[in-house]
């Protein structure tokens, strides 16, 4: 594991090693993108072309694509493996001094999870194949869950 940047703290333990629950992978995202290459967040990744973005479904899970419609924007929650999950305080590049992870939509955090709001552009419920406008992901990132944007919910009142 990388040594933290200075200003960075780290926990006194690795989180995975004190795990409270399990998390089935729903299926993983495909993309042009690998370590390296990869935009930091998802406008980037529109102005990059998207990656040829597409969410693969494992075997079963198909059918729950069914109430879903192209052109609809969806959550998608992703388990970011290669992320580092020790770090308490990091030290973003693009701002100045140290943050608290909480404060961040890093990948570093106890649980890599990471949420991203797409647009579905075609759907292939016999493959259970969804093509998205852009990802910000490796190729092969697991998808832990979709749920669908309802702005009504999902955008905070005026």
């Amino acid at each position: 594991m990388k040594p933290p940047r200075e200003g960075e703290e780290r926990l006194g333990f690795d989180p995975a090693s004190r795990a409270d629950a399990s998390v089935h992978f729903i299926g993983h995202i495909r993309s042009d993108w690998r370590e390296g290459d990869v935009p930091r967040n998802l406008p980037r990744a529109r102005e990059e072309g998207g990656g040829n973005a597409r969410i693969e479904l494992n075997e079963g899970f198909a059918p729950a694509l069914l109430g879903l419609q192209e052109g609809q924007w969806i959550m998608v929650l992703t388990w970011m493996a290669e992320a580092r999950r020790d770090l308490t305080v990091q030290r973003p590049r693009h701002v100045d001094g140290p943050r608290g992870t909480f404060s961040l939509r890093s990948p570093a955090r106890p649980n890599p999870v990471a949420l991203g709001c797409v647009q579905i552009t075609a759907i292939d419920p016999t493959t259970g194949t969804l093509s998205i406008d852009a990802t910000d992901c490796f190729d092969g990132t697991p998808v832990i869950d979709l749920k669908p944007y309802t702005s009504r919910v999902d955008s905070p009142q005026e």
